[in-house]
């Protein structure tokens, strides 16, 4: 690996960290924003994704995909189902399980989900062009690759 002063000689970006830091805290506040608008929290719109793609996991297998415990993501899933998004049943395979699945205003909830997200990352990356985006993508998702979180974890879930 390459120390920063050096990397610094060879005219590499010594702020790069922070500026991917800079960035992806205001698209989170972004996101966070619009999320809200349909009242919803980043949290709750990451496992409504998740199941969106996944019926039937576990409570304990979402824990898994988005990158936090099964005890914390009690609480969210009450509050989905509160919300009459996610329906938690008993495995019939595992009485010792609840198995989860979007009920039909999460999965309306879900196609909303998808517009806000798609209308959201075009904002995000309009500075860009086509070229730059697909470069730009391919490079976060090898960061990503190298980093301790699951496909679908957020920091956030850690919290």
């Amino acid at each position: 690996m390459t120390s920063t002063p050096e990397r610094a000689r060879r005219g590499a970006p010594p702020r790069t960290a922070f500026l991917l830091a800079q960035v992806g805290a205001e698209a989170a506040d972004r996101f966070a924003e619009r999320v809200a608008a349909l009242g919803l929290t980043p949290r709750e719109a990451g496992a409504i994704r998740v199941l969106g793609r996944r019926q039937g996991l576990s409570q304990r297998e979402l824990a898994e995909q988005l990158g936090t415990v099964p005890s914390r993501l009690v609480a969210l899933v009450d509050e989905l189902e509160a919300k009459g998004f996610v329906v938690r049943e008993r495995s019939e395979g595992d009485r010792r399980n609840n198995v989860l699945t979007l009920a039909p205003d999460g999965e309306r909830m879900l196609a909303r989900l998808r517009e806000v997200a798609e209308a959201h990352q075009g904002d995000v990356l309009s500075p860009l062009d086509d070229d730059e985006q697909v470069a730009l993508a391919a490079l976060l998702a090898k960061l990503a690759a190298a980093s301790s979180f699951p496909p679908d974890g957020h920091p956030g879930f850690r919290r």
